[in-house]
């Protein structure tokens, strides 16, 4: 493709106004926990769910993207590192380093079985296997995704991850200590509700269930793609991981014959629906494969 496209190369590298969309993001939390110190318990579930936790869900994706170093660019990969931390604040849970450590085997082992801790163990295939079930499995999908990697992949802690425990908890304490427990409860449970069954949550099954045989990874091009940094933009993202979201579609403006064809997806909600009654769909509706590692130099 890039032989027929080379402007494809142009778009890779830092996005400009990354750094500055994730500091809105991350202020508008902080003000948010002002606003919500007074609110009734159902209220601050209801904001959680309705407002901070979409926030927090597109911060997430925001870290997505700047583990690929394009906040900054490869040659200031550290400093890439901590604004990731940074975008993680308002999250509530330490999320950034560890993403790092794991996504990159996402991509270079992408279904690789025991490497790439986004597939499903088979306990979870076996169990998880009913509408209810399902349901269950959407909901608590959040604490699955930060557990999985232990039982599947585990990786010896890093001098990061530790920095960024010690970062995110100073900041939990410093919110509470300001406004007390609801700001810390507001950033938390928006981060588990809208992980868990909320529309943008549909990325998660979207990308890579596969709801055609054969077919491992898919696009979605809808409007939810304004606020999660294009990640909908899958399969131009795994062609080209170092493209930050903001120029993704280019590519497939760029390139259209590559992607007008492949199976997409028009709707998360939808995704989320023929997940949970589809009886053919499931956690199992991965393709797993055995890879050889790969030993970094």
């Amino acid at each position: 493709m890039l032989a027929k496209y080379p402007e494809i190369k142009s778009l890779m590298g830092p996005d400009p106004n990354l750094k500055w969309i994730v500091f809105g993001m991350v202020l508008t939390q902080a003000i948010a926990c002002f606003l919500v110190k007074d609110l009734s318990w159902k209220w601050i579930i209801f904001w959680a769910y309705a407002f901070g936790g979409a926030i927090n869900h597109s911060l997430t994706l925001a870290i997505h993207d700047i583990s690929h170093n394009v906040a900054f660019g490869n040659k200031l990969a550290k400093w890439n590192r901590l604004f990731a931390m940074f975008a993680n604040l308002p999250i509530g849970v330490p999320y950034s380093a560890s993403f790092k450590k794991y996504h990159i085997d996402h991509h270079r082992y992408l279904g690789g079985n025991g490497l790439d801790v986004d597939i499903p163990t088979e306990i979870e295939g076996w169990f998880f296997c009913t509408p209810f079930r399902k349901t269950i499995w959407l909901i608590l999908q959040p604490l699955f995704y930060a557990l999985r990697p232990l039982y599947v992949n585990p990786k010896p802690i890093t001098r990061l991850e530790v920095l960024n425990a010690v970062v995110q908890f100073a900041y939990d304490f410093l919110i509470y200590y300001l406004w007390g427990l609801k700001p810390i409860v507001y950033l938390i449970a928006g981060s588990l509700l809208c992980m868990g069954i909320h529309p943008i949550s549909g990325h998660f099954i979207a990308e890579h269930y596969m709801f055609l045989k054969g077919h491992e990874t898919y696009s979605y091009y809808g409007s939810l793609n304004w606020i999660t940094f294009n990640v909908g933009y899958h399969v131009e993202h795994h062609d080209f991981p170092s493209i930050p979201g903001s120029k993704l579609p280019l590519v497939k403006l760029i390139a259209p014959e590559y992607y007008d064809n492949l199976p997409q997806h028009s709707s998360w909600v939808r995704v989320l629906w023929d997940f949970v009654f589809d009886d053919s769909i499931g956690p199992y509706s991965r393709i797993k494969r055995e890879c050889k590692l790969v030993k970094d130099d």
